[in-house]
């Protein structure tokens, strides 16, 4: 049968992959490959995107999940796709790519300094509009290029986000979707689309934004050069997609109002459900667009608790990425087996890694793990590694009472997805952790699924995107909350948020580093 597979391209902080589904939801294929950005030694804080590497990588992945799942390229109806959000392309008038940088490029302090010199409310006028600070927004990191690169400044003609430059690199089409482009923080949340007004105001160019295509709009057909170096078929449908989180709430059917999703990857993020899109007076939590029309998110965000099992894996679980390769399982299935046997509140042992987010004045303290002693049946790698997966939580737990705080939503329920809800253990330490049930999908990795349905949608095999997200999403197990855990998290959770504190001084204090502070901070 013709056409009956969806194909997503998913370009995350830590790796881009390329998933096959077919029209029931089901994954029949992912390739995938991690991929690094580097800082350029000469801009602190700097966070490149090396597009020609990076396009050579999503392109094999589109070649292997076609070569593995030996499909006739033909048969792919539609493909669509998402990304990290924040990160940003510049092109000259011949399309070609400028400059660009990841998500969490924090180069541009000086600029925000000199945006706050401007003008001192400048930035809480832009946020009560598009729900953006100068944390993660384009902004900044515009003006940075102006200052500091004004010849190359002088070339650019247009900006975007990367999944769109993935349909542009498959279609020779440039447009944008609002649940991505909002997060530049030159768009109206109300409208959907951006504002140039915002850069006038800076004194930045403001004619260089692509036309707005809604999520689930055709964008273009794969070109004859899209089809050359991804192996698809010229002619192919691509469907506008949408940021990371954004779909990966239509991937889980988080799509109806003051529903809830915690996504675990590279970043964590919560994401809260409204159809209002009221912004928070107190700045502190971030509104988006969802990807799906007429439904907007309160959003805050974890940093790095992805990367830091990352980084604990590779530092201190050599052994076990040894057996795990021997045995052909995931190294994380073994450390989790031994992460298992410790209780809950690994000891009374804390650390510190993301900060609960506050929006308009962003600083992470310098990574801690505290309160330990040395006896090595409590306090061995395991519990160190549990504490990681407590902290997470711990983050998260600070998240919903945020959004609680600023908007008065608050779920029943929380569906957890990504990475990190593969292991049961954290999906467990999560859900005691909130003391709420957490529903795990049958697809973890959700973001991919919801481009698929948003690709599905573009061709007309789905008539709506949120019933469609209602029908497909299958449950794989739900984890209700241990009491005993729960009090022994309710009672270390105040003694966290003064740890937090003290760390996050000695930080402001210089004494030690900030994991990761806002430009200007």
């Amino acid at each position: 049968m013709a056409n009956q597979y969806l194909m997503a391209v998913d370009a995350g902080t830590g790796s881009v992959r390329a998933v096959l589904f077919n029209t029931q939801g089901e994954q029949v294929g992912c390739v995938q490959h991690e991929w690094t950005h580097g800082e350029d030694p000469r801009y602190p804080g700097s966070m490149d995107f090396d597009w020609v590497h990076n396009w050579e990588l999503t392109s094999d992945c589109i070649r292997g999940v076609i070569d593995q799942t030996k499909i006739n390229p033909t048969d792919i109806a539609a493909i669509s796709t998402t990304c990290m959000r924040e990160g940003i392309v510049l092109y000259d008038e011949d399309g070609q790519e400028i400059w660009a940088c990841a998500n969490v490029d924090a180069r541009s302090d000086d600029e925000v300094g000199q945006l706050i010199q401007m003008n001192p409310d400048l930035e809480k006028e832009i946020y009560l509009e598009s729900g953006q600070t100068y944390a993660l927004g384009a902004l900044p990191r515009i003006l940075w290029v102006k200052n500091k690169l004004p010849e190359l400044y002088a070339r650019v003609k247009k900006v975007s986000m990367f999944n769109d430059w993935l349909i542009y690199k498959l279609t020779g089409v440039l447009k944008t979707e609002p649940s991505n482009g909002c997060t530049t923080g030159i768009f109206d949340l109300q409208t959907r689309d951006w504002d140039p007004t915002i850069m006038r105001k800076v004194g930045l160019k403001d004619d260089i934004f692509p036309e707005v295509a809604e999520c689930g709009d055709i964008v273009g057909k794969v070109n004859a050069k899209g089809a050359s170096d991804t192996g698809l078929t010229q002619g192919i449908t691509v469907v506008a997609g949408g940021g990371d989180a954004q779909l990966g709430c239509i991937g889980v059917g988080v799509v109806d109002n003051a529903q809830a999703a915690v996504f675990g990857g590279s970043f964590w993020q919560y994401e809260c459900n409204t159809v209002s899109g009221q912004t928070d007076p107190g700045c502190r939590v971030r509104v988006n667009c969802h990807a799906v029309p007429g439904v907007w998110q309160y959003e805050a965000l974890a940093f790095k608790p992805g990367m830091v099992m990352r980084w604990y894996r590779d530092a201190f679980c050599q052994e076990e990425v040894r057996q795990a390769k021997e045995q052909g399982v995931d190294p994380y299935q073994l450390m989790n087996q031994e992460a298992e046997k410790i209780p809950a509140g690994c000891h009374g042992m804390l650390c510190t890694f993301s900060d609960v987010m506050n929006y308009i004045s962003w600083k992470h303290a310098a990574p801690t793990f505290t309160n330990f002693n040395f006896d090595p049946a409590k306090f061995n790698k395991y519990t160190f590694y549990r504490a990681i997966m407590e902290n997470t939580a711990m983050i998260t737990k600070g998240h919903l009472e945020l959004v609680y705080e600023a908007t008065g939503n608050s779920p029943k329920e929380i569906v957890f997805a990504g990475g990190a809800s593969k292991g049961d253990i954290w999906c467990q330490i999560l859900a005691d952790v909130l003391g709420l049930p957490v529903k795990v999908p049958v697809v973890k990795e959700a973001t991919a699924l919801g481009a698929a349905i948003l690709a599905g949608y573009g061709v007309g095999i789905y008539d709506d995107i949120s019933a469609t997200a209602r029908n497909l999403v299958k449950w794989d197990k739900t984890f209700i909350p241990s009491e005993d855990n729960h009090k022994t998290y309710e009672a270390m959770y105040e003694p966290w948020r003064a740890v937090y504190k003290a760390q996050l001084d000695l930080s402001n204090q210089h004494i030690t580093n900030h994991m990761w502070a806002a430009p200007g901070l």
